[in-house]
């Protein structure tokens, strides 16, 4: 497990989330702890290391 932190892309709370190293590929949708608002996250890992992260709006 990795803990990550990043921003809230609708209140930019500062944030963390434990991610699993195990899966490479991963993409979900979590609720901001801070405003409950659906973020989509994609993160890729590579050599046990993250290679990627996106937390992106669902809402166009």
């Amino acid at each position: 497990m990795l803990e990550h932190f990043f921003h809230c892309p609708y209140c930019q709370a500062y944030i963390s989330m434990l991610l699993d190293l195990s899966v490479p590929v991963q993409e979900y949708i979590e609720d901001c702890e801070v405003c409950c608002n659906p973020i989509q996250i994609r993160f890729q890992i590579e050599e046990h290391e993250l290679a990627s992260f996106d937390a992106i709006s669902i809402e166009q």
